[in-house]
């Protein structure tokens, strides 16, 4: 790692730790770079603003997990354990900073801020996430009807989102509840999955892609 790179890795870590300690609202450019022990135009130079510091934690944090996601898959087969694990990799990886998740449910919740997971500026963040979902649909044991197979990745991931919202504001001890939730709804979601494909379904699977459709702005 170059001098440069540690730089903005003690920048990153400092801030990670003050919007952890003192919130992201509270925490200035000026406290970052003080406790990164580094001047203030520094960290400017590194970071034009603290929405820039929490955008590259999300890169490096959607790098890092691609290797865990890789792991956490290897030689799973069911499309409920595929679903499970995937999610599961996010909760663990994103624990030690929920905190600074929760800090940052206001902004994630308008798709016009840089930071939401809906933005245009996550995009690419989003697009290789969903991929993921496309992934453990390949060879899962299970047939995903042809209509329903190119929106299906889209509808897991928006699935993952509400399960991770519910996770950052799970009060119970060790987000147990979260646990629990995560083993029903993904067994709930599976089983929609496999009953969709049977012949009495096909006009509700057209009126839940229809839904989709008017969620993703595709209806006109």
């Amino acid at each position: 790692m170059s001098k440069s790179e540690e730089t903005a890795a003690r920048i990153l870590d400092s801030a990670l730790e003050l919007f952890r300690q003192e919130g992201f609202d509270t925490a200035t450019m000026r406290d970052i770079a003080q406790k990164a022990g580094v001047a203030t135009g520094a960290a400017y130079y590194y970071y034009p603003s603290k929405d820039a510091i929490v955008m590259d934690f999300y890169q490096r944090s959607n790098e890092d997990m691609q290797p865990k996601l890789e792991a956490a898959l290897e030689n799973v087969k069911p499309l409920e354990d595929r679903l499970r694990a995937v999610i599961q990799v996010k909760l663990d990886h994103f624990a030690p900073n929920r905190s600074i998740l929760r800090a940052l449910l206001r902004n994630g919740a308008d798709p016009r801020h840089p930071l939401s997971p809906f933005s245009r500026q996550t995009f690419e963040i989003r697009n290789l996430d969903i991929s993921w979902f496309r992934r453990i649909l390949v060879d899962c044991g299970m047939r995903i009807p042809r209509d329903l197979a190119p929106q299906l990745p889209g509808v897991l991931w928006f699935f993952q989102m509400g399960v991770i919202f519910f996770w950052v504001i799970d009060e119970s001890p060790d987000q147990s509840r979260t646990a629990r939730l995560l083993e029903l709804s993904a067994k709930s979601v599976t089983t929609l999955i496999r009953l969709s494909g049977l012949p009495l379904m096909r006009p509700v699977r057209k009126a839940a892609l229809q839904l989709v459709e008017v969620v993703k702005g595709d209806s006109q």
